[in-house]
């Protein structure tokens, strides 16, 4: 009889710290200042059904609500990282669910934007370019006037000219398109960004897989086409007129603008289109391809300090 008494007291004394432990947490989630307004927006609520909820009010009390008590989304303490506790009635009956806190909407936007910057062969400090941290050369100034404007007109269309930029090795003209396109894409402006050499290895390999045309029709409609060190590869007339030519005429034709570096002008570039792989000079056929950069573009000299030294 005594171990069964024993077993008894044993119980008597869990269940009282158990009734303890209860009461303890059921005043703390009651006097909460949340909870305690939530319920006082449901008068309809009998004791019984807050005490049949009390464990999804205790759940909703230890958690962050739209990040008051978290630092980031890698450092959210909630059940669901990412995600805010709701309290709602219905039928008498408390519910919780929960939804995206801002933190997770802004870091899928983030993502989402990211999205929107699509490279060839462009370098990772180029893709994380800012305008914040370009210099105060003066000879930088009338390039980041440019690049400012053209973001003002984006904010609410589309400019249907991008910009040119030209000067020697090193000034910065890549970096330029690079932080253009950061910010575009708080627009959702899509930006393609394309180092010239390696765009002509590009098409040149897509006759194996047969996907020419559908890469050509890829850069012809991007919002925002940037070439890179244009006048720097070793052309074909056919790259010049068929690829190149095919591109700058139906973004001029839509009034799609198109941003440009080189280490030539305009003027200087025209010579260098004209002279083909084969060593021969076609000028007429290089004026077509300057005019077409012409009516998408604006040319922006940068003869700065170079960065690279």
């Amino acid at each position: 009889m005594k171990p069964v008494q024993s077993e008894l007291k044993k119980w008597m004394e869990q269940n009282k710290n158990f009734q303890e432990n209860y009461n303890k947490i059921k005043n703390e989630v009651l006097s909460d200042p949340e909870i305690k307004e939530f319920l006082s927006l449901h008068p309809e609520l009998s004791q019984r059904d807050i005490e049949k909820s009390l464990i999804k009010l205790y759940e909703y009390k230890n958690q962050s609500k739209q990040c008051d008590q978290c630092g980031s989304l890698e450092n959210c303490k909630n059940m669901l990282p990412g995600y805010s506790p709701i309290l709602t009635v219905q039928n008498n009956e408390i519910h919780l669910s929960y939804e995206k806190c801002r933190t997770r909407i802004m870091h899928e936007k983030e993502q989402e934007q990211q999205k929107l910057i699509q490279s060839l062969y462009m370098p990772k400090d180029i893709m994380n370019a800012s305008i914040a941290t370009i210099d105060n050369d003066p000879n930088r100034s009338q390039a980041v006037r440019e690049l400012i404007g053209f973001l003002g007109k984006a904010k609410s269309e589309l400019p249907r000219k991008g910009i040119y930029f030209y000067g020697p090795f090193g000034v910065g003209k890549t970096y330029f398109l690079g932080a253009l396109a950061n910010e575009l894409k708080k627009f959702n402006i899509s930006s393609t960004l394309i180092y010239m050499p390696e765009f002509v290895r590009e098409i040149k390999s897509s006759f194996k897989d047969d996907s020419i045309n559908e890469k050509i029709d890829f850069f012809k409609k991007a919002d925002v086409l940037m070439l890179d060190d244009i006048g720097a590869e070793m052309q074909s007339a056919w790259f010049r007129d068929e690829v190149l030519g095919s591109i700058l005429q139906y973004r001029m034709m839509e009034g799609l603008p198109v941003c440009f570096t080189s280490n030539y002008s305009m003027e200087q570039l025209e010579g260098q289109l004209a002279k083909t792989s084969r060593g021969e000079v076609e000028t007429v056929k290089a004026g077509r391809i300057i005019e077409r950069i012409k009516q998408v573009s604006v040319e922006v000299p940068i003869f700065a300090e170079n960065r690279r030294d």
